[in-house]
């Protein structure tokens, strides 16, 4: 294991943490901005060193077709390639993959590409090997993506097959010792919204030995009540001396409560996806700029957020450049809704270390309600 996680404060169960890796060290709670194709869509490296986030995501599906691991592998891994320094979680692509109707057995998945139509097997050991090509600092295990309201048998099926995965990857990921220098691997916990298979999936995942754990197949159609049962089960179950990424999750006050029962890790496309389509996060909610009511508004994007990388710009000139499909709008807006999602982490984890995390989570309760 080259990833110690240390506590360095708790308010009830929530964490707050350190993480360090043989690339550095990073505090939790965090939000992780995701980058698909290795890189955040509109913004480049230079962005992202001024935002400077703890962690960017890539997805292994995506960067597998396009432009191919080798040659990703040979620029240096995703730090050469793209010249950032910080670290970088892959994704497994499990999800887009399981998005494309696949042929599923109990040895992997068989799906067509979104690129160009061609056939293409996963299995736990392929998977592995694609992500230490791409040389992230974490990478996430295959497993198992059903639909939310997927029936019971599915979801008993998805556990089993998960699990199953689970040590064939990890069995993998040590095998190439050498190779995996510098690399961590977390395991996924699945199970739907049932609390039984949940605690189930977690006994059999954290019995692999993982580096991390993450918690999957939750915030995809689910209510938020289901959610919240469905972790409540899953979150004490996982280790306290390792961390917990809650996987595709980027509402802020779904965050804040998952914060709550010990989650330590976020990702989401959105703030990224928002921001494309004119939506900013803000102290008052979500701000659209296509509102006609914005078209005389001196007031920056969110005036509770000074430090936001548009904060010299009015809602009326960033909702003109909307308006006249000036490339530069999503970019501007993508920075200061990371900014912002940052910025609510780096609270979240004063207020634990103050005792006052209920508070933060009343006021975001009251913007997002």
């Amino acid at each position: 294991m080259t990833l110690q996680f240390n506590v360095l404060a708790q308010d009830g169960q929530a964490r707050k943490g350190r993480i360090t890796t043989p690339r550095g060290s990073f505090t939790t709670p965090c939000f992780m901005p995701v980058g698909t194709r290795a890189a955040v869509r509109t913004l480049d490296t230079s962005d992202l060193e001024a935002l400077n986030p703890p962690v960017v995501l890539a997805n292994t599906y995506h960067l597998m077709m396009r432009p191919g691991p080798e040659v990703v592998e040979q620029m240096g891994g995703v730090h050469g390639f793209t010249g950032w320094s910080g670290h970088v979680l892959t994704d497994s692509g499990g999800y887009q993959v399981f998005s494309l109707d696949p042929k599923v057995d109990d040895d992997g998945a068989t799906f067509r590409s979104t690129y160009d139509g061609t056939s293409h097997r996963f299995t736990a050991e392929r998977v592995v090997d694609v992500q230490l090509q791409l040389g992230s600092d974490i990478q996430m295990v295959l497993d198992v993506c059903p639909p939310s309201e997927a029936p019971a048998t599915v979801q008993r099926q998805t556990v089993d097959r998960t699990a199953d995965w689970a040590v064939r990857a990890r069995r993998r990921f040590l095998e190439v010792e050498g190779h995996n220098a510098g690399a961590n691997q977390f395991g996924i916990v699945q199970g739907g919204t049932d609390p039984a298979l949940r605690a189930e999936s977690a006994a059999r995942t954290v019995e692999v030995g993982f580096d991390g754990y993450a918690v999957g197949g939750l915030s995809v159609g689910e209510s938020p009540g289901q959610m919240m049962v469905a972790l409540a089960a899953t979150a004490p179950l996982l280790p306290q001396d390792q961390p917990r990424y809650f996987m595709g999750l980027g509402d802020p006050i779904g965050l804040l409560e998952c914060v709550a029962l010990g989650v330590d890790m976020f990702d989401c496309v959105l703030p990224t996806r928002l921001a494309r389509h004119g939506t900013a996060l803000t102290w008052e909610g979500r701000l659209n700029l296509g509102n006609s009511s914005l078209a005389n508004d001196d007031r920056p994007v969110d005036p509770h957020f000074p430090a936001s990388p548009a904060a010299r710009y009015s809602r009326a000139y960033l909702r003109h450049l909307f308006n006249v499909d000036e490339p530069s709008a999503a970019r501007m807006l993508t920075l200061h809704n990371v900014a912002w999602l940052l910025a609510l982490m780096e609270e979240a984890q004063d207020a634990i270390a103050t005792g006052t995390l209920d508070r933060l989570i009343a006021k975001t309760a009251e913007a997002w309600g």
